[in-house]
């Protein structure tokens, strides 16, 4: 491993930080972005089915035979 030094007053002036908080907001957004559209596919389609995880069918728009 690289020896470790302190930066001078000069370094620390030129060092920016922030990429990590943006890169968690960016796919914050993308998230909730799918989300979203899976619920407006879900809500809008005249019949559909979801099966979920633990045996959870669900069912609408179909003939109830």
């Amino acid at each position: 491993m690289a020896e470790l030094r302190k930066l001078n007053a000069e370094e620390m002036e030129e060092t920016k930080g922030g990429e990590a908080i943006t890169l968690a907001g960016v796919l914050a957004v993308l998230a909730i972005a799918i989300v979203v559209v899976v619920c407006y596919r879900l809500f809008v389609a005249p019949k559909g089915k979801v099966t979920l995880p633990g045996g959870y069918n669900f069912e609408w728009g179909g003939s109830s035979k």
